[in-house]
């Protein structure tokens, strides 16, 4: 006897209607209202109820909770299903909102842009074609156009409103915008070549980045085809910036060699330290050379913004290529980035033509709307830029400004809080917000501090308590602090810092407890008895 189909496989019953309730339109939108209204009730209580940044649950429990789950049973009912995804998604999220939440690059978000993100998912636009997406299209390149005044970069239109200065679109984050930028060097670097000497020209192209730079970059390289050498580490100093003199010498021995440099990627704001390579300098390097220079300015790019830390971008619209991450520096729910060029014609260089969606022309003239599918890696992409855009409107860049000082002030009273403290040890210094640090107080075997880096991270996610991050600085583990929240207090941190060494010497003190023969409670415990006092 034969196996029955397996459910995702079964045929429809023929005659049998889908559930008219299912889609959101004219008829079901009292209902949408209705649902979205509860769903917004229930986030908005467990935002204010949150007592800790994360429920604790371990990933056993949430794997058999993930698995009871039938995705293959006849459907519960929206209010249902909302139901039980709030009580497994909403009850062990982590939440980036909670001061004893300092882990990664992840913000807080800006009342007015997750109202904003309601109304694009319902709407549900997409920006590739002006025929899908109406002011959408026209409220993105004037976010580009402001992003890019702010950079530093020339702006303008032509009689059809095309980018006649700098251009950009918007991307699903720093990794994407990166490998655009790559990308777009590519280009630039084997234009007019074929074939084999195309092959032959892209096998020595090299990417020129410090070793702090984002992990994205190497990565654009793998994907672009480039040989797997490409990317050469430039040196730095002590706290990961891109050393200038490093640099020339890195470009004078590729030009040795007969390679070719296709990029020079500036970090501003590395993601461990929170450092801004020196800007100027080296665009003097790249500009003397020819070289295509990249600015990723993922976590920087707040300093945009930034009443008082501007100056750190110094140079910033010297780049030919800058990446931004609103959704990491102005408050943004994920995704909302972007990457915006000096000269729209080296966006064009990636344009690629589908008649069914950006035709050049229309009743033999040349099609008059606007035409955003050629600026990006994507195709169908959502309408992101309204986040940022009902931001501005509802607090102004100055306004974001001055959340963005508060996390780098905040950064810097706690450097200065734990300088010279008996146990937690800072490492380096940061332009933005994160702090590096290590338990380590005299006495403690080095090698005991860094086996205690990854025991006293994991202590407190699996509590729920605090969420710190761990990485590598200086060849030595080290816990990390990533400050991005303006509304979180030097207290709150040293509550968190206090949670930190209060893990440490728990575990010091279980592995000393291991160590003995018999337990020294016996000497002390009341009702325990002394065999010397029996």
């Amino acid at each position: 006897m034969s196996s029955p189909l397996p459910a995702a496989t079964r045929t429809p019953v023929p005659g049998v209607p889908h559930d008219p309730a299912a889609l959101l339109r004219g008829a079901t939108a009292t209902q949408y209202a209705r649902l979205t209204r509860a769903v917004v009730d229930d986030v908005a209580h467990r935002v204010a109820a949150a007592d800790q940044p994360f429920s604790g649950a371990g990933r056993a429990e949430l794997g058999e909770r993930c698995d009871a789950v039938d995705l293959e049973a006849p459907g519960i009912g929206a209010a249902e299903a909302l139901s039980e995804a709030a009580a497994l998604y909403a009850g062990n999220a982590v939440w980036f909102h909670h001061p004893a939440y300092a882990a990664h690059l992840n913000c807080p978000v800006a009342v007015p842009a997750v109202a904003a993100e309601a109304m694009l998912a319902a709407v549900n636009t997409s920006v590739d074609t002006y025929d899908q997406s109406g002011a959408a299209t026209l409220m993105e390149r004037r976010l580009v156009d402001w992003t890019a005044r702010r950079i530093g970069f020339p702006v303008g239109r032509d009689e059809r409103g095309e980018a006649a200065g700098a251009d950009g679109v918007f991307t699903s984050g720093g990794t994407q915008s990166n490998l655009q930028a790559m990308f777009l060097a590519r280009q630039r670097a084997l234009e007019g070549l074929h074939g084999t000497e195309r092959a032959v020209a892209q096998s020595r192209l090299r990417i020129l980045a410090t070793a702090a730079s984002h992990f994205s970059v190497a990565k654009a390289a793998l994907l672009l085809g480039l040989s797997q050498d490409a990317v050469l580490a430039v040196g730095a100093d002590g706290d990961g910036r891109m050393d200038p003199d490093a640099l020339g010498r890195a470009l004078t021995d590729v030009a040795r060699t007969g390679d070719t440099v296709m990029a020079v990627v500036v970090t501003a704001g590395t993601t461990d330290r929170g450092c801004v390579d020196p800007i100027v300098p080296v665009a003097d390097l790249a500009d003397a050379t020819g070289a295509w220079l990249h600015v990723d300015a993922a976590y920087g790019c707040g300093l945009l913004v930034s009443p008082t830390r501007r100056g750190l971008l110094a140079g910033i619209e010297r780049a030919r290529s800058v990446t931004v991450d609103y959704h990491k520096a102005f408050f943004q729910p994920v995704s909302s980035s972007a990457l915006v060029v000096r000269e729209a014609a080296d966006l064009a260089r990636g344009a690629w033509h589908a008649d069914y969606l950006n035709p050049s022309h229309e009743n033999g003239e040349l099609n008059p709307d606007p035409n955003q599918v050629d600026k990006s890696l994507q195709t169908t992409r959502r309408f992101d830029a309204l986040k940022l855009w009902v931001t501005l409107r509802a607090l102004g860049a100055d306004g974001i400004g001055r959340m963005v000082d508060a996390t780098c002030d905040l950064a810097a009273a706690v450097h200065a809080d734990l300088a010279g403290d008996p146990e937690l040890r800072v490492i380096g210094r940061t332009d933005l917000s994160t702090v590096l640090f290590r338990y380590e107080p005299d006495g403690l075997d080095p090698a005991r501090a860094d086996a205690l880096v990854p025991q006293v991270r994991r202590v407190l996610f699996d509590s729920g308590r605090a969420l710190v991050a761990k990485t590598v600085a200086g060849g030595r583990p080290c816990l990390k602090l990533t400050l991005l929240n303006p509304d979180v207090t030097l207290a709150d941190v040293r509550a968190v810092c206090d949670l930190v060494r209060s893990a440490a010497r728990g575990l010091l003190a279980g592995e000393e407890l291991a160590d003995l023969d018999a337990p020294p409670c016996r000497g002390i415990h009341p009702r325990l008895t002394r065999e010397e006092d029996a």
